[in-house]
């Protein structure tokens, strides 16, 4: 009797296992947006009268990393909002997104950060695809205004860092793929043409200087500031120049498959295509579809895992296999991928807790190993795409929204 005991214990907990693995997606997706509104609400809170701060990161020891506006990823916690009031039609999450993205009203003015574009366009620019409301129209368009500053027309790009004057001397990182989606809304959003003809060639140049023959890509392309002539090709917060950091291969799936939904050219779509099958079919990605930190990292398979990539290659993902439907099997292939890396990131593994984690979503980010700085960590990025790549599935998938 015990022996029949033991094998039904032992039969019934692989069953559970399996059956785990098999939840459905419904469910997977409702948990992922419930444990994210649960946290969101818990990190609004705690900052609610810290007027000039957003999150950044969280350690046990150093407690809750806040940022001011100017900080890069500042747009991202009240993009996390909108996105939850969107899934959700919580209105005390729209509220909480009001203010917060007052926070950084003040970056539609800068200048001197190309990533103008992540701060306004996940914090005003989905105000604005929400409420249509108009109060959030100039801003957008001045922010856009102020990135195109950027743009040097004998070179062809936006410049990135003004800093590292030493290395570069007209830098551009695979990253600001991500900001053309400010000037091409505001394109369609007024009568300008230069903010389309800003983002095409940015897009362009990238797609022919960046990407290797196999669609992988290097971080940091430098150019001659006098001709536009190539000058180095690194990889600066990946393991090695050549190596294929998995941020940055994200970045570019996310980057191409946006300017083929804004513009319906076929040349971004043959691209982001490349960058996707790059990605599926490397050998070194994990079973579970949470990319190491660099696919080329030579500690392999101890190296760390990136949910922050995984998030933003989730979200890409599902909006590529929307925009493919005419060619089912790659469709499938991506919502499959999309599908394994929304099952792995809302886990226990890198879920966190409700009340903990400092109030960030996911757990297990990697910000720049090679300096040591934001690795192991949560980031509010990673929260952001992964709410993002939440919605999407909720919305394009599922066909579903919650917000009344």
């Amino acid at each position: 009797m015990i022996t029949k005991k033991l094998f039904f214990m032992a039969g019934l907990a692989v069953f559970l296992s399996s059956s785990k693995q098999y939840e459905a997606m419904t469910s997977v997706i409702d948990r992922g947006v419930r444990r994210s509104a649960e946290q969101a609400m818990f990190m609004a809170k705690a900052m609610e009268f810290d007027n000039d701060s957003l999150p950044r990161s969280y350690t046990e020891q150093r407690g809750l990393i806040k940022s001011d506006s100017h900080w890069w990823c500042s747009g991202f916690f009240p993009g996390e909002l909108w996105y939850l009031y969107e899934a959700t039609g919580n209105p005390k999450l729209k509220s909480y997104a009001e203010i917060y993205t007052q926070r950084v009203a003040d970056q539609q003015y800068t200048t001197d950060n190309h990533d103008v574009g992540f701060i306004l366009m996940c914090s005003f620019g989905n105000a604005y695809r929400l409420t249509q409301s108009p109060s959030y129209i100039p801003i957008l368009l001045n922010g856009a205004q102020a990135l195109s500053t950027r743009f040097k027309p004998v070179v062809g790009l936006i410049r990135s860092w003004d800093t590292k004057t030493d290395k570069w001397r007209y830098p551009v990182i695979i990253d600001n793929m991500m900001n053309l989606e400010l000037l091409e809304w505001a394109a369609h959003h007024s009568d300008s043409i230069k903010f389309a003809k800003i983002a095409s060639s940015h897009a362009r140049l990238t797609m022919k200087n960046h990407f290797r023959c196999d669609f992988s890509s290097y971080h940091v392309v430098s150019y001659a500031p006098e001709t536009g002539a190539v000058e180095k090709k690194n990889t600066h917060q990946g393991y090695a120049h050549e190596s294929a950091w998995a941020r940055g291969q994200a970045w570019g799936l996310y980057g191409y498959t946006m300017m083929y939904r804004e513009t319906g050219d076929t040349a971004y779509l043959n691209h982001a295509k490349g960058i996707a099958r790059f990605i599926m079919s490397h050998p070194n990605m994990p079973k579970d579809r949470v990319p190491y930190w660099d696919f080329n990292a030579p500690d392999i398979p101890h190296a760390k895992r990136d949910a922050s990539a995984a998030a933003i290659m989730a979200s890409a993902f599902i909006e590529l296999s929307s925009l493919t439907k005419g060619t089912p099997d790659f469709s499938k292939q991506c919502l499959n991928i999309a599908e394994a890396q929304l099952r792995t990131l809302t886990s226990d593994e890198y879920l966190a807790k409700k009340g903990t984690n400092g109030g960030f979503i996911l757990k297990h980010s990697v910000g720049n190993l090679p300096k040591g700085t934001e690795v192991d960590v949560p980031l509010t990025y990673a929260d952001y795409y992964y709410v993002e790549a939440l919605v999407r599935y909720k919305t394009q998938v599922l066909g579903k929204c919650s917000r009344k």
